[in-house]
């Protein structure tokens, strides 16, 4: 009889795949390539989980799963102009909201989630994994390979490119 025990690669990457479909979202533009590059990153890392040396699993994963999603785009040469529909965005009322408000809400979460997706790659992943999958400057740097110097930079930028796409008022020089 197989055991009924979680082995180590379901304890170090299985808790961490809702967060690596969200980076493969943001970075494909696809939620069905998405869910398709998650599955082959997952092979991936079953199979170079032996070389895996312990530590934090989800910057393991997310690392494995940013690169399944290069390779994937180049090799099926999306358009990145694409849009896709994203059927996880709000959709109704929350209890107590009036319609209105719903509707207010879902479109403030309609033009950030399509400011995120006009962000340059580089910007796009690092917002995603620091404000929406909660990574360190440390982990965020492990995944995508870059200095903790170069994620914060990276991040300010893409901060600053998020406020000026969902600012109303635009700027007037002096």
């Amino acid at each position: 009889m197989p055991s009924t025990q979680p082995t180590e690669f379901e304890r170090a990457v299985l808790p961490h795949l809702d967060a690596a479909v969200t980076l493969a979202r943001y970075l494909l533009r696809d939620p069905a390539d998405a869910e398709d590059a998650v599955q082959e990153a997952c092979l991936r890392a079953l199979r170079y989980f032996p070389g895996f040396r312990g530590g934090e699993g989800r910057a393991w994963l997310l690392r494995i799963v940013r690169n399944t999603c290069y390779t994937w785009r180049r090799r099926r040469r999306a358009d990145p102009a694409t849009a896709s529909f994203d059927d996880e965005l709000p959709e109704g009322a929350l209890a107590g909201e009036s319609p209105e408000e719903a509707l207010i809400l879902a479109a403030g979460a309609d033009a950030l989630h399509a400011a995120i997706h006009r962000l340059p790659d580089e910007f796009r992943e690092v917002i995603v994994l620091r404000e929406l999958e909660g990574l360190s400057y440390r982990e965020i740097g492990e995944v995508t390979g870059v200095p903790v110097g170069t994620v914060m930079s990276r991040l300010s930028r893409a901060r600053g490119r998020l406020r000026e796409a969902l600012d109303p008022t635009p700027t007037e020089a002096a």
